[in-house]
């Protein structure tokens, strides 16, 4: 049977908190922010917006990169648009992997060219300084790419001493933040990061859509080389570098940088309502000041997985190591997980997560990251898994979470 319009009822989806590694529900004054009129993308007024969203996005990012900009689309976009116009076919590149989204950008990375040397930790651990230093003296690469926190493992690298090393090494390093910017220190300049990328719709509270990039000089040197332009805008006595072009033209960062410069170079039509919501994002972050929306996330996390543990439940991975915005939780002998989250989205609306590989089916995943890092979500969340873990067998003391939890916040003055 074919279905008309008329079949089509107007969307209207149930309400959900969504405390999975991501999305997450945006803030209220984001998504009004996505209601504004739209505008030309070389009115005056919305390239006033833009250059605002670039002054913003830099105080998010701690640096003074000239290029700290939106890449349209969702996070991946901002990936693919550093790694494929810095590397180029042969070059090598390292990329320690401690979950799912390092063997991403193995996979983003041999697709641009690159001659990848995965290095591999156990999931649930990361890194040290030591690890990685010997590995690029072992590789020579050309680029090193490392995820900050990895959701799929809810494990979070440390960055502070990596990017010293690569630059005495002479590699540039690139980081995904995705799920950490707003949510953890990112602080580009002082830990010497040569490029980043991350998303709106974890810590940043807004919806996926669109990926603020931050990149250095070190960076615009090397793309720079790989600079053309394509015809139908190009300007009358442009030299094109002399590296190789380029194999994406909308995630082209030469095109990109003359687009958000003064230029305004016609490379695209800018996302509109997206670069209002990544405005706004950025703008409530730091109305409530970045150190202080870093602190509320580890409180959350904090009173979080107190609340678990009271529950007798086991916290997965490296704990010295978590990510302050995603908490793993391994799922108790005889319980069935599916279940349980079944049953937390069907009678209490609320969603968590699982994972994928070799944790598919072992842990849970709980996000409290953004507009949802909050002690009424915590709250919520662990009263609502405790009364679901008992009707699937599992002891745990009534109330105990959630007495916990708010002891904590107690301490903590809330």
């Amino acid at each position: 049977m074919t279905e008309t319009v008329s079949d089509m009822s107007a969307l209207n989806p149930p309400p959900r908190l969504l405390l999975g590694p991501g999305p997450i529900n945006a803030d209220p004054r984001v998504l009004r922010a996505m209601s504004m009129p739209m505008l030309g993308q070389f009115d005056p007024v919305f390239t006033d917006y833009m250059n605002e969203t670039m002054v913003l996005l830099r105080r998010l990012y701690q640096t003074e990169n000239r290029w700290t900009f939106l890449v349209n689309g969702t996070a991946r976009a901002g990936i693919e648009a550093i790694l494929t116009s810095l590397i180029t076919s042969g070059d090598r590149v390292l990329v320690p992997v401690f979950g799912r989204f390092g063997h991403l950008l193995c996979e983003i990375a041999r697709r641009s060219g690159g001659d990848v040397k995965p290095m591999e930790a156990e999931w649930g651990t990361v890194f040290t300084p030591d690890q990685i230093e010997d590995a690029i003296k072992e590789h020579r690469p050309r680029v090193v790419a490392l995820v900050h926190g990895d959701t799929s493992t809810t494990m979070a690298q440390p960055l502070d001493e990596i990017g010293a090393i690569c630059r005495r090494l002479d590699a540039i390093l690139y980081v995904d933040a995705t799920a950490t910017l707003g949510g953890m220190d990112v602080a580009v300049d002082a830990w010497q990061l040569d490029a980043v990328s991350a998303g709106l719709q974890k810590c940043l509270s807004g919806p996926p859509g669109s990926s603020p990039v931050t990149f250095n000089d070190r960076v615009t040197e090397v793309v720079n080389r790989r600079k053309h332009i394509e015809l139908g805008i190009e300007p009358d006595g442009f030299v094109p570098g002399d590296g190789p072009r380029i194999q994406s033209n909308y995630f082209d960062l030469p095109m990109l940088m003359d687009y958000w410069s003064e230029q305004r170079l016609n490379h695209h039509t800018e996302s509109t309502s997206m670069l209002y919501a990544a405005h706004e994002c950025a703008r409530i972050v730091l109305a409530e000041s970045l150190a202080a929306c870093v602190k509320r996330h580890a409180l959350t996390s904090t009173a979080l997985t107190t609340g678990l543990r009271a529950m007798n439940l086991e916290l997965f991975g490296d704990q010295a190591h978590k990510m302050a915005g995603v908490t793993g939780v391994v799922i108790p002998k005889g319980v069935d997980g599916e279940a349980v989250r079944s049953a937390l989205l069907n009678d209490y609306g609320i969603e968590i997560g699982t994972s994928f590989g070799p944790l598919a089916g072992r842990i849970w995943r709980i996000g409290t990251m953004g507009y949802n890092s909050r002690k009424q979500n915590v709250l919520t969340c662990l009263a609502a898994l405790e009364a679901t873990l008992r009707q699937e067998g599992f002891a745990a003391k009534p109330g105990a979470a959630v007495d916990e939890a708010l002891a904590v916040y107690r301490r903590a003055g809330q």
